[in-house]
């Protein structure tokens, strides 16, 4: 395991320093790290404003492009695919020259990647409240700007599998397989969910139909969970962890089995987003033991990040970074505990179309998704400004502690008002009648609702700080080229 870490040159003016053969091609990772902060405070403004307009549904003030049919499309694109997918492309481009200990092959092209990204997501931040939507989970945006994804997505694989192909180092690092597996995945899943006949600018209509359509839209949409949000995270995970550790990760052969495991398991669940439809009950029963067998590659997984700190558990009390990256993985865990047990067709006949799934999924995507995101920019910006640490560490510590409080109010409160509808739903009287009105099970959320906005506050917050954070390390930072250590030498002596 290269537990490395690439040398910095020392500040050499306020100019960015030209790279030079010898430097990895850190520019376009540079701006996809900047990019990723800047998306990650628009994804959750907009997702407290949707909070609040369930709790006080006037505040969408009667303007169309403001009501919450319009906005929560804009939302989930902004923070899985906007934020996350920076993340994802700023760590993966990262990752893959440090382990290679080359420069990014094709370092135009990588460009073309960051600009065609954002031009993904400025279409669709102006698309999705005008209206126009194939209104399928995660995969709203109509056809020209698909189009656009898939050749912005070529060109990513393109850089990425480039360099792996062009590396100095023999062995392909986990971390590598991981994002790897990702991105041709997703190219996968879009294009086959993707597939559209256009009968106008802007409007198209899926190639399939009735229950195969509902069955390919959740093929694709638990495998966007699968690979956009578990397994590029997971090559997070497994570089940065031990970096920011210095150890190596704990089971390098549990890695292996984890990854093999997870990516075969993981395309057969997505059934279990259809229980109690028109999708045939084996189909539905399939989802759901691949559901409950994916348990066992998840916490593998977890358990392996967290080993890591074996002999190092002190370095939580005074690292806020590795608070980040450690408890993430317990979300990750408990994430990964409750999917399963949800798919469980006695469970999900309590838990679906409930706020419970809501807490779910956001147990995920802010505990898991978003601390591991935080923990890697917190790795990353100070690096690629000629840094050894971030402007400010207490305020890191703070957002730590914020967050993780916004989650735990967040998730509580969906968990409980879901098992509350649930219950309510299923209620009945002696002669069949429902003993509860869906309103007055609206009106019994709402204290909920409430308690929700306060946690997405909090979490907002926190993403606030962070920005000012980085904002100040980029101002006092130097863009310096860091250096590939020579062929040949050990990791222990191209460390610093």
């Amino acid at each position: 395991m290269d537990i490395a870490v690439p040398a910095m040159t020392g500040f050499e003016g306020a100019r960015p320093v030209p790279a030079t053969a010898s430097s990895y091609e850190d520019g376009a990772v540079r701006m996809f790290t900047l990019a990723a902060v800047l998306w990650g405070v628009v994804g959750m403004t907009v997702g407290v404003v949707i909070a609040a307009q369930l709790t006080w549904p006037e505040l969408n003030f009667g303007i169309p492009w403001l009501s919450y049919g319009r906005l929560r499309p804009l939302h989930t694109n902004a923070v899985i695919f906007a934020f996350g997918g920076c993340v994802l492309m700023a760590s993966s481009l990262y990752v893959v020259q440090r382990t290679s200990q080359v420069a990014l092959f094709l370092p135009k092209l990588a460009w073309f990647v960051f600009w065609g990204w954002q031009a993904v997501i400025v279409a669709a931040a102006i698309s999705l409240p005008l209206g126009y939507t194939r209104g399928k989970e995660y995969a709203e945006l109509e056809w020209p700007i698909a189009i656009l994804i898939a050749v912005v997505w070529v060109a990513y694989a393109i850089v990425f599998f480039g360099t792996i192909g062009i590396r100095k180092v023999r062995h392909i690092y986990v971390a590598n397989w991981f994002f790897g597996s990702f991105i041709i995945a997703v190219a996968l899943l879009h294009i086959v969910n993707g597939a559209v006949i256009p009968v106008g600018w802007m409007k198209s209509y899926s190639v399939y139909a009735g229950v195969q359509d509902a069955m390919v839209q959740w093929w694709y949409g638990h495998n966007a969970v699968g690979f956009f949000l578990t397994a590029g995270f997971l090559g997070m995970m497994y570089y940065f962890i031990p970096k920011q550790a210095e150890r190596p990760i704990y089971s390098y052969r549990l890695s292996i089995v984890h990854f093999w495991a997870l990516i075969f398991t993981y395309m057969w669940a997505g059934p279990h987003h259809l229980h109690y439809t028109a999708l045939p009950d084996w189909a539905q029963s399939v989802g759901m033991v691949f559901s409950l067998v994916l348990l066992a590659p998840s916490w593998g997984g977890m358990i392996n990040g967290m080993m890591t700190l074996s002999g190092a558990w002190h370095k939580l009390r005074e690292d806020p970074i590795l608070k980040f990256l450690i408890v993430s993985l317990s979300f990750y865990g408990m994430s990964t505990f409750e999917g399963p047990m949800m798919s469980i067709k006695t469970v999900n006949a309590l838990s679906h179309y409930t706020d419970w799934t809501i807490g779910h999924v956001h147990s995920g995507a802010l505990g898991w998704v978003g601390l591991i995101s935080m923990g890697t920019l917190y790795y990353m910006v100070p690096r690629m400004f000629g840094r050894t640490k971030m402007y400010s560490v207490p305020a890191i510590e703070l957002h730590f502690w914020i967050a993780t409080l916004g989650i735990v109010l967040y998730i509580a409160a969906m968990w409980t008002a879901g098992v509350m509808q649930g219950l309510m739903w299923r209620d009945v009287n002696a002669d069949g009648t429902l003993v509860y009105s869906f309103v007055e099970s609206v009106k019994a959320t709402f204290p909920f609702y409430v308690i929700r906005l306060v946690g997405g506050l909090l979490y907002l917050a926190g993403m606030l700080l962070m920005a000012w954070n980085v904002v100040m390390t980029v101002r006092v930072g130097r863009v310096t080229p860091a250096a590939i250590p020579a062929p040949g030498l050990s990791p222990a002596a191209v460390a610093t």
